[in-house]
C-alpha cells in the first residue's frame, strides 16, 4: 500500500507539470521570435516594430520564458519546504527579476510600438491595466516577504504568475473560436485575450479562498480542543 507522503509527493508535480505544458507555446513562439530577429528574415507589416525596436520584445521574450518555466516550479511543495535556500535564490535573482521585466516591457510596448489595428483601445487598456497590476503584485509580494508575512507573500506571486501565464491560457480562449467562426474582430479578439487572464486570476482567487477557509476551519478545531 502506496503511503499519503508518497502518493502527495507523485500528485505534487502534476500543477508544475500543467504549467510548463502551458507556458511551452508561447516560449516556443517567443524563441522564433528571436531567431527570426537574429537572421535576415523578410520585414513585413506584422514584424516591423519587432526590427525597428528590437530591445523590448527581446527583454519580454526572455523574461516571460524564465518566468513561466523556472515560476512552476515554485508550486512544488516539497521544494517550497526541503530546498527553502533554492526557492528564496529563484525568487530572488530571477522570478522577480524577470517578472518585473515581463511587465515593464509589455507595458513600454503597448504604449510605444505602432500595434496592428486589430489589437484596438479596449485590449491597451487591458494590458495596461493587467500589466500595471501584475508589477503591483510582484512588488507587494517582494515587500511582504521582507516582513516575514509569507501568506500574503505567496498570494501576491501567485497573481503575478497568473497573469504573467496569460499568453498560455489565450491560445486556449483564441483557438475554439478561430476553428468554428474564423479570425476574431477586434472586439471578439479582446474579449478571448481578457478571458485568458481572468481565469487565471479565477483559479487562483478561488485557491486563496479555500485555503482561507481551510486555515479557519483547522484554528475553529484546534480552540474547540484546546
Amino acid at each position: 500500500m502506496i503511503s499519503n507522503k508518497k502518493k502527495g509527493n507523485k500528485y505534487e508535480w502534476l500543477i508544475p507539470t500543467a504549467l510548463i505544458i502551458l507556458s511551452l507555446v508561447p516560449a516556443l513562439a517567443g524563441t522564433a521570435r528571436l531567431v527570426e530577429l537574429s537572421s535576415d528574415a523578410e520585414i513585413t507589416q506584422a514584424n516591423a516594430r519587432f526590427f525597428d525596436s528590437p530591445l523590448p520584445v527581446s527583454i519580454h521574450i526572455v523574461g516571460a520564458t524564465l518566468y513561466a518555466i523556472l515560476g512552476a516550479f515554485q508550486f512544488a511543495p516539497t521544494l517550497r519546504r526541503r530546498k527553502t535556500h533554492w526557492h528564496r535564490f529563484i525568487g530572488k535573482w530571477i522570478l522577480v527579476p524577470s517578472g518585473i521585466a515581463v511587465a515593464l516591457s509589455g507595458l513600454w510596448m503597448n504604449q510605444f510600438y505602432n500595434l496592428p489595428e486589430v489589437d484596438g483601445e479596449f485590449l491597451y487598456i487591458q494590458r495596461i491595466f493587467f500589466g500595471s497590476l501584475m508589477f503591483l503584485s510582484i512588488v507587494l509580494g517582494a515587500f511582504a516577504v521582507r516582513r516575514k508575512d509569507y501568506k500574503t507573500h505567496g498570494n501576491w506571486m501567485m497573481r503575478a504568475y497568473a497573469i504573467g501565464l496569460g499568453a498560455g491560457t489565450q491560445i486556449f480562449t483564441h483557438l475554439p473560436w478561430i476553428l468554428f467562426f474564423g479570425e476574431p474582430d477586434e472586439f471578439t479578439r479582446a474579449l478571448l485575450m481578457l478571458a485568458g487572464w481572468v481565469i487565471n486570476l479565477a483559479v487562483v482567487e478561488w485557491n486563496i479562498y479555500k485555503q482561507r477557509i481551510h486555515h479557519t476551519s483547522k484554528s475553529f478545531v484546534y480552540s474547540q480542543e484546546s
